[in-house]
């Protein structure tokens, strides 16, 4: 087995647990997320099956469409509502500050992640650091939000899109949000309805989930040009060498009708930088 999965993953579980759960369902060992998703949160989750587990990498930097709901009136440490309050009491604001205040979260911004996050410090987790009781400070990091819309307002909460870059915590967006307003919120719920050319409406749950949804590399890739190579060079592939080839850029490499992996054209060579051939 060889491809990719759009799964949807439902609240409550972690992305190992759903990585997991595909595992006894397709019967292989062969299976990695391209990226976790907070475990309250639900939708897109994208799964490598066989060799294409290698294109963690590729699909980690890939730009995503959220769902949110901000609740206001407290803080937690871990910026939704599964940690301790940290601060209570703030206020809440109209429509028309909300409104107001979103352009200052859209486009290029220095964004700090959450204390209770993946994020790597001096090799370790952050969130196992902040757990231990230890002290950890996360440097700010440069995101982009490519548009961040309200899309419903009542009582003390508020419902938000928001299209951003990899890397970008919607955590982080609803503190730092609250606080330009002078007041407190906290995420409590989170949906992921696309991952780069995924979509949630193409998803697929994992109690319907059979090896028939498993996506060729070509389906899965359309962002790629296909570079047939001549069968001569069938070869030169499998042994890792580079071939002639007349143009440059980023291409799912095929030869003889099997494919190779995602390979780089330059200077009239190409060479596989992703061997996923089974």
């Amino acid at each position: 087995m060889l491809g990719i999965l759009n799964i949807y993953k439902v609240g409550g579980m972690t992305s190992s647990d759903v990585v997991v759960k595909v595992k006894k369902i397709l019967k292989t060992r062969a299976v990695g997320h391209m990226g976790t998703l907070d475990p309250q949160g639900e939708g897109v989750l994208i799964l490598g099956v066989g060799k294409a587990t290698r294109l963690f990498n590729y699909y980690l930097g890939k730009d995503k469409v959220y769902e949110a709901e901000f609740t206001f009136g407290e803080e937690r440490d871990t910026l939704d509502g599964e940690g301790s309050v940290i601060a209570s009491g703030g206020r809440m604001p109209s429509k028309e500050e909300i409104l107001q205040k979103l352009p200052l979260f859209t486009g290029e911004i220095l964004q700090t992640p959450p204390l209770y996050s993946a994020k790597k410090v001096n090799g370790r987790k952050a969130y196992e650091i902040a757990r231990s009781g230890e002290t950890v400070e996360l440097p700010p990091c440069k995101v982009n939000v490519y548009d961040f819309s309200l899309t419903d307002i009542e009582e003390n909460r508020i419902r938000v899109t928001i299209h951003c870059s990899a890397g970008t915590y919607i955590r982080s967006l609803c503190r730092d949000l609250a606080h330009s307003l002078g007041t407190y919120a906290i995420m409590t719920a989170i949906k992921r309805i696309r991952c780069g050319n995924f979509c949630i409406n193409d998803s697929v749950r994992t109690e319907d989930l059979s090896e028939n949804d498993i996506m060729s590399l070509k389906q899965a890739l359309p962002e790629l040009k296909v570079a047939a190579v001549d069968e001569k060079y069938y070869s030169y592939l499998l042994n890792g060498r580079k071939v002639p080839y007349g143009e440059n850029g980023e291409f799912l490499v095929e030869c003889k009708g099997e494919v190779f992996g995602i390979g780089e054209g330059k200077a009239g060579e190409l060479k596989v930088k992703v061997y996923m051939k089974e």
